[in-house]
């Protein structure tokens, strides 16, 4: 079984192309930076993230394009998929993807762009927060298009 969760920050916005074709696709790349489980040295040049690179097609590729931002924290659910190419020098090059099946918010909206309290207006006071306008439906068109 080829099923792999991720929960990082986007290292940058989605670089998002479309297909050519009949129907365009979109294609959405992004980077998570991952925090590795356990102590964290600050004393020394230790990476304590991986940056995992991520590839998102058709409607969850629209979405990570409209609602996803540099510096959010993101759920991802999909499969690893690796490949290598020659690079011009004739170098082997290897490659490692999370294929999204699924992405989610894994912080309230004011949360990635500010780590202090959240702002009242961006929640209903019981600590859930609103859902930004025609987000419900793009979950209600994802969901269908999986089924």
């Amino acid at each position: 079984m080829n099923h792999v969760f991720i929960m990082g920050r986007l290292t940058r916005d989605p670089e998002v192309k479309y297909s050519e074709g009949e129907k365009p696709m979109a294609v959405a790349k992004y980077t998570l930076a991952v925090d590795r489980k356990g102590r964290r040295n600050q004393d020394s040049n230790e990476q304590t993230a991986d940056f995992i690179n991520c590839v998102a097609f058709d409607r969850t590729g629209e979405f990570a394009e409209k609602y996803f931002r540099q510096g959010m924290r993101v759920l991802v659910s999909g499969r690893i998929q690796t490949g290598s190419y020659t690079n011009k020098d004739g170098v082997r090059v290897y490659t490692f993807n999370i294929v999204v099946n699924d992405q989610e918010f894994a912080d309230s909206k004011n949360a990635s762009s500010d780590n202090s309290r959240p702002d009242p207006s961006s929640s209903t006071g019981d600590g859930f927060m609103n859902i930004p306008e025609g987000v419900e439906d793009q979950v209600h068109l994802i969901a269908k298009s999986a089924t």
